[in-house]
């Protein structure tokens, strides 16, 4: 192995250059404790994609195919950011191969691959983690600093939503998103994100119910060119029909409370919003990813009918903050990109076997990441048994 940790990426789209992205702030945040971290590859099938975005990030060249990836021996560190289909046998390749990988969520397109992959991360030399970006959201995890610490006291019930509108237009292009079976849409993409915020939160769900999936665009016109992440490109006149959800909707119970959720890929003026709220003993909390830098607060002080919602702006004393971004101070900001580089530092702490710093939580393990999945599936059958309760 060459000297420090050689750092790979295999898809160029939307998420994966936020992958490509953070290896290269990883080493900046916080102590420079990591050895030294060498970019080596992107890996795409779409050669101008890989050859754009490791020329944009600083990586030293571009792979045609992932079994490249997986049989250089300058190369120890993948990030899996593909279509869900492909995961468990580009995976498999990688841990074969020795490879540390962590992979996108939902960790496969079939809860039998995603416990698959389980295993054979299980009996693997490399290790194996599935990003849950948002657990390192200064603000998330301050709200679940609030709850830990009593100061909300116990959880009522929680309430989630996340919108985006990346299929709102019916001209939006078919691809790889729209395809797959019922609960691999919006609820697989983004419900998969909505579930762990929860339990990060109020703790492991023990069942769901009302479970809904729908279609509101049935169809897409096919793309003539290339689609990446959620682009807009040229389209023909000829259609295929969308073969999952557009709109998730659930309910579900905690071992202290309970809580609703909805997922949307046709929102209109929803580009990118997570919003959660969690409704306690004490008061209410809310995150917006709108308004990524800030929570609101609202605590059971005085008179309620003078009382409100307070804006808190998040800052060094706050989670994950403190020495870790550049400028750390108060009203700088902070955004998903910034999450996506904590979850690189994160990992690749873990890889080099260096003590976390400031905190932060480790990537999710494989076996979370079929939990993850299980949620999912769960949905997925109380929506095909007409909202019926589901146990987890």
């Amino acid at each position: 192995m060459a000297q420090g940790l050689g750092v790979a990426v295999i898809g160029a789209g939307m998420a994966g250059k936020a992958h490509a992205a953070a290896y290269r702030v990883a080493p900046t945040l916080f102590d420079p404790v990591l050895p030294p971290i060498r970019l080596v590859s992107i890996g795409d099938a779409n050669p101008q994609f890989g050859d754009v975005a490791a020329r944009r990030f600083g990586y030293e060249r571009t792979d045609a195919c992932w079994q490249a990836i997986a049989e250089s021996d300058d190369i120890d560190v993948v990030s899996v950011v593909v279509a869900n289909r492909l995961h468990l046998e580009i995976v498999e390749g990688l841990l074969a191969a020795g490879k540390h990988v962590l992979c996108e969520k939902p960790l496969a397109d079939t809860l039998a691959s995603a416990r698959a992959m389980a295993d054979l991360a299980a009996g693997a030399s490399g290790l194996a983690r599935v990003g849950f970006t948002y657990r390192r959201t200064p603000g998330i995890a301050y709200l679940k600093e609030l709850l830990d610490t009593g100061v909300l006291g116990r959880v009522l019930h929680v309430s989630g939503r996340y919108w985006t509108d990346y299929g709102a237009s019916p001209q939006a292009p078919m691809s790889w998103r729209y395809q797959g079976g019922p609960g691999s849409g919006a609820l697989a993409d983004v419900g998969s994100h909505l579930s762990y915020v929860a339990e990060f939160l109020a703790g492991d769900l023990q069942s769901v119910s009302g479970g809904r999936l729908s279609t509101v665009i049935g169809s897409r016109p096919l793309p003539l060119a290339a689609v990446m992440g959620h682009d807009h490109v040229a389209v023909s006149d000829e259609h295929a029909d969308v073969e999952n959800d557009d709109y998730a909707a659930f309910s579900a119970t905690f071992a202290g409370g309970v809580g609703a959720f909805e997922v949307s890929r046709v929102a209109a003026g929803h580009a990118n919003s997570l919003i959660v709220e969690v409704f306690c003993e004490n008061g209410a909390a809310t995150f917006d990813q709108r308004r990524p830098a800030e929570i609101g607060l609202f605590l059971n002080e005085g008179p309620t009918a003078r009382n409100g919602y307070r804006q808190v702006l998040l800052g060094p004393e706050h989670p994950y903050l403190a020495s870790g971004l550049a400028m750390d101070a108060v009203g700088v900001g902070f955004g998903q990109n910034d999450a996506f580089a904590y979850q690189a530092r994160a990992f690749l702490e873990e890889v080099a076997g260096v003590d976390p710093t400031a905190a932060l939580p480790p990537c999710a393990t494989f076996a979370e990441g079929v939990h993850n999945m299980e949620i999912l599936a769960a949905v997925s059958e109380s929506a095909l048994h007409h909202g019926k309760v589901v146990s987890l």
